[in-house]
Order: structure tokens, then sequence, then C-alpha cells
């Protein structure tokens, strides 16, 4: 759900900053973690994309069947659902957004937080929610037939696209919402005004002013939705839906052959790598127009106070995002945790839980630990000697999180194998599938960009005059990191790691397949149970991950409201 705001490097502070002797050493220091960083993340990918040009009859044979039977379905069905949930994101992210930043209702403060508290929901555990309510022995379906003295389904099937659309929209519209908030804020308020002082109708000015203000960041927010979409493998496995996700799974479990599955994963990376160009094209014209157009030194327009119906539209528009994507979640998920409380036949498996528990804690401390280590190692780097090897590392590590979770397992799992026909004593294998290296890895490629974030973060607010003031003292290379860097980093480092922590608790597809035997987590157990109809035990484990998804939620919430 982050991107990464890369700040031009070539000013004239670091050039001055070449004429100190000391600059080639941090080059020779900053090699190793450029290095580190650039095969970490392109390893997969580049693993994943060899296989393009690799012959092989049984995957060619897999292929082929696949393309007359089940790839077209593939196709289709993504495509469905990418243009379904994109307008879904669309138009309920604006419509939010426009809401609390340029109307004024009773509740709109709460709602501006409230908003956001979908994005603490896994979007397989809405859909869990969802079905146990919903489905045929579902307390819903029960209670109608019981009033109306009905008989079978009284409800459309919920494993369906149309479900899994809702959940998606319910799910990630806070991505549109919130860069769509963060423009219309610093920039169509004031316009606003101006377009009212000349008389033009409240709808005018949002269709004429607003929303084309809003336009980058709504792009920018639904390729973030759909790149999430294409990822998910909780959703779409659950429901039965067949999506290229689904299907890279598939080829590769099912039928047995990794290429074949390698070569769907690269369509899949083809989409993906269009919807990254269309995001970062949108960020670097909302960039472009937030200087041009904010005003620094002006106050906050003022919002227009809506009375009778209209405060009742916009108090139903901001509220029922809310209801649906997280309020009514929690509780029916609380529902099968109440029963199962109480019942003495199929008690909770506090023991089993604690396991489960302990698990995705260890995984996320280390993964947390190892990201940001590499996160500020490359952004010391690219601080210490900016060129043009760092800002294209830069950018490649920030490609990670874009990287659906099923590419990176097969992009990890292919050179192994390779490693391991050619040289079997390495015990490559082994140490990367039945160890935590194999998961941690993945976790790496997909996170090190959630980490880098929020340090680049921290470093565009350390003037470079401090290091030009500590190079003349001799404070260089770890010494300047140590000394001067590091106390103004804790703060944004601390961020990073528990944004990576939570992210890593949430992860299924990598973690699902490369965990080591007997090292399941509470991500991986509330699918399989989920899976399996034992909601009652999966409940535990999912209303834990969206306690942990809170976390970053309240820092965010924090964040906005300190802005």
């Amino acid at each position: 759900m982050l991107t990464i705001l890369i700040c031009g490097s070539r000013n004239a502070p670091a050039a001055r900053c070449l004429s100190f002797t000391s600059l080639p050493r941090c080059m020779r220091l900053s090699t190793l973690p450029l290095l580190l960083i650039a095969t970490i993340v392109l390893l997969p990918v580049l693993a994943v994309l060899s296989t393009v040009v690799q012959w092989n009859p049984e995957s060619a044979q897999i292929l082929r069947e696949m393309a007359a039977t089940v790839l077209p379905q593939y196709a289709a069905t993504s495509i469905a659902l990418c243009v379904m949930v994109g307008l879904g994101v669309a138009l309920l992210g604006s419509a939010t957004a426009c809401a609390v930043t340029l109307f004024d209702f009773p509740g709109r403060k709460t709602f501006e937080w409230a908003l956001l508290l979908p994005l603490a929901m896994p979007a397989y555990v809405v859909a869990y929610a969802y079905t146990d309510f919903l489905q045929y022995s579902g307390p819903a379906q029960t209670a109608l037939r019981t009033a109306t003295g009905g008989q079978g389904h009284m409800l459309p099937e919920v494993r369906s696209l149309g479900a899994a659309v809702l959940v998606f929209v319910l799910t990630l519209y806070p991505y549109v919402y919130l860069l769509a908030r963060s423009a219309l804020a610093e920039r169509a308020s004031h316009l606003m005004e101006a377009a009212r002082m000349l008389g033009a109708p409240l709808g005018r000015r949002i269709r004429a002013v607003a929303l084309p203000l809003a336009r980058p960041a709504i792009a920018a927010g639904v390729a973030l939705a759909l790149m999430e979409t294409l990822a998910d493998f909780g959703v779409s496995s659950y429901f039965g839906i067949q999506t290229f996700t689904a299907g890279i799974y598939k080829a590769w479990l099912s039928m047995d052959n990794r290429i074949a599955a390698a070569q769907l994963a690269v369509l899949l990376l083809i989409v993906v790598a269009g919807l990254l160009t269309i995001e970062r094209r949108a960020q670097r014209q909302l960039r472009f127009s937030a200087n041009k157009g904010a005003r620094a030194n002006s106050n906050e327009a003022r919002r227009v106070v809506l009375t009778g119906v209209r405060r009742f539209q916009a108090q139903l528009i901001c509220g029922l995002p809310v209801l649906l994507g997280f309020v009514l979640p929690v509780v029916f998920m609380l529902r099968p945790l109440a029963i199962g409380w109480q019942s003495s036949d199929a008690p909770l498996p506090w023991a089993s839980f604690l396991m489960w528990a302990w698990h995705s804690l260890k995984l996320g401390a280390i993964a947390a630990i190892l990201t940001v280590g590499l996160a500020l190692a490359l952004a010391f780097a690219a601080r210490s000697a900016p060129s043009r090897a760092t800002h294209a590392v830069l950018n490649i590590a920030g490609l990670g999180y874009a990287i659906p979770g099923a590419v990176i397992v097969v992009g990890l799992l292919i050179p192994v194998g390779w490693l391991q026909n050619a040289r079997p004593d390495w015990g490559v294998g082994y140490f990367l599938t039945a160890t935590i290296a194999g998961v941690l890895w993945a976790y790496l490629v997909r996170f090190c960009a959630v980490a880098l974030q929020s340090v680049q973060s921290g470093y565009s607010r350390i003037p470079r005059s401090m290091d030009e003031t500590a190079q003349t003292l001799s404070v260089t290379g770890l010494r300047l990191f140590a000394r001067v860097h590091w106390p103004l980093l804790r703060r944004s480092t601390l961020v990073a790691a528990l944004l990576v922590f939570v992210d890593v608790m949430k992860e299924l597809p990598g973690t699902l397949v490369l965990r080591p035997f007997n090292h399941d987590t509470l991500a991986v157990m509330a699918y399989q149970l989920a899976r399996d109809e034992r909601l009652g035990e999966a409940a535990l484990p999912c209303l834990a991950l969206v306690a942990a998804g809170l976390i970053p939620v309240f820092l965010l919430s924090r964040s906005l409201g300190r802005r």
C-alpha cells in the first residue's frame, strides 16, 4: 500500500560533498549493500523472466492444455475483477475523500480516521466473516428460513465474483481515499472557494475543480488497489475464483511444473509492471501539482456546511464503508468465537493459537530487523554517494512491494532448484525450504520497499548541511551515521519496523508455500481452518491479525491528524 517517492540526488550540497577526501571510502562502503539489495530483489524477478526462453516439452504441453481450457477463463476473470474493483475503489475512495475534505457535517472528524479502519482488515478475513454469516448454514439464511418458512438458499451464493469484488472494494478503497484526501486538502479547498465567489454552484465546483485536481491521486490509488487485487491469493482461492494467481499455484502445486507456473507468472508480472508505471506517473503529476498549487501561508478554506438531506447523505457515504468493511466483519468473527468459547465439545485451540502467534511474532520480528537494516544501508549509501547506481537500486528496491507473492515464491524456488541439481552437496534446497531462510528472503523482497519508504522520509528531514559540518570535523563513514544520522532516524526506523512487522504477520501466499514443516503462522492457519469450514477456530487467528493491523492504522491516523 506504500510507494517510494525518490527525491533528486544531484543538488548543490551533494556536489560540494564530492570534494571531501572521504567520499571514495563512502562509495566503497556503499558497494556491498547496493549489490546485496539489488541481488535480493532482482533474483526472483530475473529467474521468472528467464523461463520465457526456456523450452521444456512437459511445461509446453501443460501451457497448451491450459491455453485451450482454463487460461482464457483466468484472463477473463482477472480482467473483470480488475475493472469492477477499479471502478468501485475510485468511486468510493473519491466520494469519501470529497465528503470529509470539502464539507462539514456532524461526525466528520470521526470519519476522517474511521475511514482508515478497513486497512486493518486483511481481505481474506473479510471474506471468511461474510461467508460464515451469509452462507446456507449461516445465521442470516437460517433466520430467513425460520421467518418465512422457506427452504433452500434464501440469498445469492456468497462465494462468487461479485462477492469478491465487494470484499476488495471495502478493503482497498482507503488507498484512493488517502491520496485523494491529501490532494484535495492541499489544493482544492482554495480553488473551490474562488469558484464559489464567482457564482459556480456546488455540483459544478466538484466536477470542474475538485475532481480534476484529484485525478492523479485517484489514478495512483486505483493502481495500488489493482496491484493488491492481482496479488491476492486468499480471497480468490477461498471463493473458488479462477484468477492468474490461482492458476500459478495450480500449475505449480497440482501439476508439479514450476516452469509452467513461472511462465504464467511472467504474464502477471507484465500486467503489474504496467500498473506500477501508471502509479508512478500519477505520483509525479501529483507532486508537480502540489508544488505549483499549494499555498503554504494561507489558512484552510471554508468547508461547505451541510444540512438536511445532504448532511444525511454525507454521513451515509462515510458510514457505510466503515460499517461494511470493518465493524460488521469484526462482529461476524466474534460470533463463532463466542460459540467456541462456550462450547465444551469443540473448545478453542488456545495452545495451538499461542504457537501460531509465536511463529508469527518471531518471523515478523526477524524480518523487520533484516528489512530495516537493509533499508538503512541503502538509504545511507544513497545519501553518502548519490549516483546513477544508487538511484537505480532505489528504484529496484521499490519494485518489491508491487511483485505478487506468487511470483516471488516461484522466482525464489527456480534458482534454488538449479543450484540443488548442480551442487546437491551444498544443501541449498534444504537451507531455503526446511528452515525459515526461504520465507525470510521472500519477506525481504516484498517488504524492503515498505521500510525504505519510512527511512527515506526520515532522511528527507535531515539537512545535508549537517553532513557537511560533520565532515569538516572528520566525522565520516559509519561514524557519520552513528553519531549524526541515527539519533535523528530512530522514530522513522521504529515506524518502518512496525509496518514491516504487521505486513509480515498478514502475508499469506509466500508464508503458505515457503514456511518450514510445523511452522504455521496466524495467517496460514486462518486460511487453512476457513478452507476446512472450521470458522469458529479460524476466528481466533483472524481477530488477532485484525488487532495487529490496527497498529499502522493508528500511526497513520496520528500522522494525518498532526499534519
